[in-house]
């Protein structure tokens, strides 16, 4: 006799009941994985030969980060994630400490940027800090509970994410990953929120801002005048005019987007990575991908990150409770703000700033990361129940 499934919200599991497993979430992370090595590998060979005389330089690496992140996720996916409500704010304290001992002989600098640690192994502050953020607003959001609808309290929610957006913006120069931070934070504010109206004017007002910025900088003739983040608007703006400047990476990025085609020109058939785009591996391994796997390719890495969304969609409407439900909402915005942003670097869509694809672009500290954070998903889809019918 065929047997139907129903979900359980809330409440102890009960008789002729089973624990759901989101095979999908896991397959499609575990798909994204090894996609990633495979394009690291074929991104970085040549530069890692003539850097390092091993052309498999950044895959080993990267193997290794992504062998210490299965391990992490196996273990969080097995810890009940209330468990996790204990180390919210002691886990926001120690990603800030982290993030100012960046400026100790601890911290160190790498293309150009001071934004690791070296603990015996590189660590980079604001990969825990998104972490720490979605632990302690699922949290805080929690507690305050109806206080979410008053003007004070979301200010004063919003305070210490403030700070860290600061904190990881000026000390490590990192625009992006503030960004991400701000921007989940944001999301689970505006999940647990009945009244989407004042997000709808922010978002209004921060666009308005931004256009009358572009506006303002536009007008102004003497790029020299102006500090390097507004250079990169400039040269979004364009690139064709700062080809030899902040407009190089963008325009190599373009370069190999356009070259791939529909199909592209075949795995490791690469120009643009032969020294040519910057960051072939890390932030630009987008372009790489469409140069070559064309068109065909990119759309089809842009699916996987969409039914990763998916599922992680499907896990929060199901999740036994508002924590669980909160937990995976904050996942889910940072995997699709860092995806949207990156592609739309690599497109000039908006100012070129550094930031990776999740899952496959080279970093380790991103990898280990992402990985806890799959682990926190599966853990509350686990606490999910199926009743027989």
């Amino acid at each position: 006799m065929e047997r139907r499934f129903r979900t359980i919200q809330g409440g102890a599991a009960k008789q002729n009941t089973e624990s759901f497993f989101d095979y999908t979430f896991l397959i499609t992370v575990f798909f994204l994985l090894g996609f990633g090595l495979i394009m690291i590998y074929s991104s970085s060979s040549y530069k890692a030969n003539l850097t390092f005389g091993d052309s498999s330089y950044y895959l080993k690496k990267q193997l290794l980060a992504t062998a210490i992140g299965l391990v992490a996720m196996f273990i969080v996916s097995r810890i009940p994630y209330h468990a996790w409500e204990k180390l919210a704010i002691p886990g926001l304290i120690v990603s800030i400490i982290l993030i100012f001992m960046v400026l100790t002989p601890l911290g160190y600098e790498a293309n150009g940027a001071r934004r690791w640690l070296n603990l015996g192994i590189s660590l980079q502050p604001a990969e825990v800090a998104k972490l720490g953020i979605i632990l302690f607003m699922s949290y805080m959001v929690c507690s305050v509970g109806r206080g979410i609808r008053k003007p004070k309290t979301l200010i004063v929610l919003l305070l210490p994410v403030i700070f860290v957006f600061l904190i990881v913006w000026k000390i490590t120069e990192n625009m992006s990953s503030a960004i991400i931070i701000m921007g989940i934070a944001v999301a689970i504010i505006f999940v647990a929120s009945p009244d989407y109206r004042k997000f709808v004017i922010l978002a209004l007002g921060v666009i308005a801002l931004a256009a009358l910025l572009v506006y303002m900088l536009k007008q102004n003739q003497d790029a020299s005048s102006l500090g390097f983040r507004f250079q990169r608007i400039l040269a979004w703006l364009n690139p064709e005019a700062y080809a030899s400047g902040k407009g190089f990476q963008t325009l190599q990025a373009l370069y190999a987007i356009g070259s791939g085609g529909i199909f592209g020109k075949g795995l490791g058939e690469s120009m643009q990575k032969l020294g040519f785009l910057p960051e072939a591996q890390n932030d630009m391994i987008f372009s790489i991908i469409c140069e070559e796997l064309g068109l065909f390719g990119a759309m089809a890495v842009i699916m996987l990150f969409l039914l990763l969304i998916w599922r992680c969609m499907i896990i929060a409407n199901n999740a036994p409770d508002l924590f669980g439900a909160l937990l995976v909402v904050g996942v889910m915005s940072h995997f699709a703000i860092q995806v949207i942003l990156n592609i739309a670097v690599c497109t000039n869509t908006i100012p070129n700033t550094g930031i990776s694809l999740p899952f496959i672009s080279y970093g380790g500290s991103s990898v280990v990361f992402l990985l806890i954070e799959v682990g926190l998903v599966l853990n509350v889809a686990r606490s999910i129940r199926l009743k027989e019918l």
